[in-house]
């Protein structure tokens, strides 16, 4: 990979991927914070690589916004004709085959607003080096496959920082002259320097122990900022319950003394899983019964997990580039999933991320940004932390666990781990584990890895009653992507079930492995037609294309053994629904009955649990819907998806409002203070039912729902009450909202859901809102956290992001070159809102390419949101 400085819209190819020239085997690391700048002195044991043949190669160091106090090698101070400086690399010429290289440079951290480096998260300082920080910390070869050991030594004032963090175990610690201190830090294991951290300030701890399974005693601390100690009860039982997991399920035990996590109120990210010291946004670790909502805590559960799980599958094993990127984050997504549905329900937990998925993911694959699992190009590299890399990364992997069963992948994984621990490795090399521990060809999978788009899939069926024959054709297509005309066929496990008229499986689950453009498969001694249940759990990240008629899809709805298929059936019947409403056909009451009459028996069916219940009769989402529309061929109508999803949410409302009343009087005494799954579900399937029966206006209800909304008890109950409200416009929303406000106008994290759900709000004048909002003390344009809350939310929120007379968009707009230079990546998240503009009717495109046009003059926006607009654009 090239490490000479680039343009602002150079690209970085996969193909120019060459190894260092260089090794780095030591890193000590002496960094004293001062008032207004701090100064960093490294010490690098440098070699080169002995297969080189460039004997008079330079060694390129990344560094910026640094200045250079001074550089010795082998104790001698460099000459200034030895080495070149910018404002981006170090270059240095003549150095022997071993050196040790010493740099001194000073930086200030606390005007470093890009969250990246070492920079003032409110009172403490922190590191984020992912992926590429580092340098913004001290010049050095700021790659993944440059792995070194690190000894820290930091060095700051007792009173301002009296908790000095770095990777791995403490070794040493003591006070210095005036009234000053430092710790010293050494983590016996090699890393990149994208897994480096430290923090620096005064912060609570909270300490807690886990026994591995090998007998040691690992000390847990969990570092807050002042009187947040309360707020860590969730992470510390949810770290040590993903320390044994990891453990059960694939033997990976814990390789450090002690097991760090800092909660920062500025980040730009959920959380980084840097060696040993994870460092999380606050808005991820912290929160209570009283101040969480449920989604909240399984949140905390998911990103803890995420980030510890990483221990072994991105820091002890690595990406070698930032290609790669999958490698770790697909590989650790899936591991997550697996993680919460064992620790909750498997059937809710994938349902929940074949949603994201669908939502996230494919809507990527059909815009400007669609790039595949390992892009092959990048501009910006902070741009591809996608859904692509980590939601279509895990689909990925769980396809392999499809093909090779449980077992097979466990061997995987542990033959990827024998031989690739401290490594920085490859999405080949996972691959290659997984097919030479089970003994098969995984050469063509590897096209899933290198092709962007959404595979579709089309299966016919013909079935021969004469000779018990079942006929499946299936033909497999991936639409064309920027970049990627043609498509070669994928491997794609497609997972199938028969169900007889009882609605028994006769065949199991059967995965067919589809290779080939056309594939044909027949069943044999079918004694009579059966109903088919395809990509049963969703086996393949795919747009399945099969007429099954209305019938068919409620016989599975009632009676598939498959969670997905059965929860999917419905979900295409109300998706169908609706948008032969907008296409103004809609479907004739006594269909649409039947319908809302299936979703009754849901409702009161007593086997299922009260999460899936919740899942199945909550209807599809406006991008999905949008999504399904553009599939059909047509533009996005944002206003008509809204008013035909309303129309079919007051007939579900209506047709079963009795059983509306009934299920939440049965849920309305639920205990507020209870944090297990089947509660978690039973809170959201009574506030399902409450949704519903606010759509007649009854008094009676809102009354009701004002009174959870103001009561102190449960943060899900209260939140629930207050969002319906604002839904339904109703009188009581203010008080409502005035007194949330006046209760937790001093907890950040909880405003942030106050300021989401007035985003969210769908009305026309929610940008009035949200503008006035932004003068809010609770809002802080410089804190990521507030900009996703509120302007994040408003930009996807279909009916203001799309007003008809491109207010939103002239906003979102202004938003982006507002905030561009203060934090980039904010920036450019917010403008992937425009990536998808061909998809929306002609008025909608000629607006969104107006502003994007005005954003592409502008010659200081960031390469991270520069990349974004010029690829929308193209």
């Amino acid at each position: 990979m090239s490490s000479k400085a680039m343009s602002k819209n150079s690209e970085i190819y996969l193909k120019d991927y060459r190894s260092p020239l260089y090794h780095i085997d030591q890193v000590t690391l002496d960094i004293d914070i001062q008032d207004y700048v701090t100064r960093v002195s490294s010490k690098l044991e440098i070699r080169r690589q002995p297969k080189d043949k460039n004997k008079k190669a330079p060694l390129v160091l990344q560094g910026e916004s640094q200045t250079l106090v001074s550089l010795h090698v082998n104790g001698k101070a460099l000459d200034k004709k030895n080495y070149r400086l910018t404002k981006s690399d170090l270059t240095i010429q003549g150095l022997p085959a071993k050196a040790l290289l010493e740099i001194v440079s000073t930086h200030n951290p606390y005007t470093n607003t890009t969250l990246s480096g070492l920079y003032a998260s409110g009172s403490m300082l922190s590191t984020q080096c992912e992926a590429e920080g580092f340098r913004r910390i001290s010049y050095y070869q700021d790659r993944p496959d440059v792995m070194a050991r690190f000894h820290v030594t930091i060095h700051g004032d007792r009173t301002k920082h009296p908790v000095l963090l770095a990777n791995g175990n403490l070794v040493a610690a003591g006070k210095e002259p005036n009234n000053r201190h430092f710790a010293t830090w050494q983590d016996p294991h090699p890393k990149p320097c994208y897994l480096f951290a430290m923090v620096a300030g005064k912060l609570d701890k909270v300490t807690d122990h886990f026994r591995t399974k090998s007998g040691r005693k690992v000390l847990i601390e969990i570092y807050v900022e002042p009187g947040k100690a309360r707020e860590t009860d969730f992470a510390r039982s949810a770290i040590k319950k993903a320390m044994k997991w990891d453990e059960d399920t694939y033997n990976l035990e814990y390789d450090l003394d002690r097991f760090m996590m800092v909660a920062t109120p500025f980040f730009n990210m959920g959380a980084m899983e840097n060696k040993g010291l994870n460092i999380f946004n606050d808005a991820c670790v912290l929160g209570s019964a009283e101040t969480a909502t449920d989604s909240t805590i399984s949140f905390i559960e998911r990103v803890v997990a995420h980030e510890y799980f990483h221990n072994w599958t991105g820091d002890r094993i690595t990406c070698r580039d930032w290609f790669q990127l999958s490698l770790k984050e697909g590989l650790t997504v899936f591991r997550e999933q697996e993680y919460m549905g064992d620790l909750h329900s498997v059937a809710v937990e994938r349902l929940g991320n074949v949603r994201l998925l669908r939502r996230a993911q494919f809507s990527e694959d059909a815009g400007a940004m669609a790039h595949p699992v390992r892009p092959d190009r990048y501009q910006s590299i902070d741009n591809f932390y996608t859904a692509t890399i980590y939601e279509k990364g895990a689909e990925v992997v769980r396809m392999i666990q499809t093909i090779v069963g449980t077992k097979g992948f466990k061997k995987g994984m542990a033959l990827y781990v024998k031989r690739h621990d401290g490594q920085a490795v490859t999405c080949d090399d996972f691959v290659e584990a997984m097919a030479d521990a089970n003994n098969i060809d995984l050469k063509q999978f590897m096209r899933w890895y290198s092709q962007a788009g959404t595979p579709v899939v089309h299966i016919i069926r013909r079935y021969n009653a004469a000779k018990h024959t079942l006929e499946l054709k299936i033909r497999q297509v991936t639409p064309p992507t920027p970049g990627q005309p043609k498509k070669q066929p994928l491997h794609i496990p497609i997972a199938i079930g028969l169900l007889d008229a009882e609605g028994q499986d006769k065949i199991g689950t059967r995965v067919l492995s589809i290779k080939k453009s056309q594939q044909t498969f027949v069943f044999e001694n079918v004694k009579t037609k059966p109903v088919l249940s395809l990509l049963r759990d969703f086996s393949a990240p795919v747009r399945l294309v099969y007429k099954a008629s209305d019938e068919e899809r409620l016989f599975l709805l009632a009676h598939d053994s498959d969670a997905f298929n059965r929860w999917e059936a419905g979900y295409q019947l109300l998706t169908q629904y609706i948008l032969a409403d907008v296409d103004g056909q809609p479907v004739h009451d006594s269909v649409c009955n039947r319908l809302i009459q299936a979703l009754g028996d849901v409702l009161r069916d007593t086997t299922l649990d009260a999460a899936f219940k919740a899942m199945v009769l909550s209807l599809p989402s406006e991008s999905e819907l949008g999504l399904a529309q553009r599939a059909a061929g047509k533009f996005i109508n944002v206003d008509a998806l809204y008013e035909a999803r309303q129309t079919m949410f007051k007939r579900i409302a209506e047709g079963l409002y009795h059983e509306f009343i009934t299920m939440s009087k049965k849920l309305a005494h639920l205990d507020p203070k209870a944090t297990d799954g089947e509660s978690m579900g039973q809170r959201s399937l009574k506030n399902l039912c409450l949704t519903y029966l606010a759509a007649r206006r009854d008094e009676k209800i809102l009354s009701h729902l004002f009174k959870q909304a103001t009561t102190v008890g449960n943060m899900t109950d209260q939140m629930a009450a207050l969002g319906i409200l604002v839904d339904v416009d109703s009188i009581h929303a203010s008080k409502a909202l005035t007194a949330f406000e006046k209760r937790w106008n001093k907890s950040p994290t909880i405003m942030d859901k106050w300021l989401a759900l007035q985003a969210a709000a769908k009305r026309k004048d929610v940008l009035k809102n949200v503008k006035s909002l932004m003068k809010h003390p609770a809002f802080d344009i410089k804190n990521p956290n507030r900009i996703s809350s509120l302007i994040g939310v408003f930009a996807s929120n279909g009916l203001g992001f799309h007003a008809q007379d491109g207010s939103g968009y002239a906003f979102i707009a202004r938003m982006i070159a507002l905030i561009d230079p203060i934090n980039p990546h904010s920036a450019a998240a917010l403008a992937k809102g425009f990536a998808r503009w061909r998809d929306y009717d002609p008025k909608c495109q000629k607006l969104m390419v107006k502003e994007l046009r005005i954003l592409a003059k502008n010659k200081r926006l960031s390469a991270n949101s520069s990349e974004i607009v010029t690829k929308s654009l193209r």
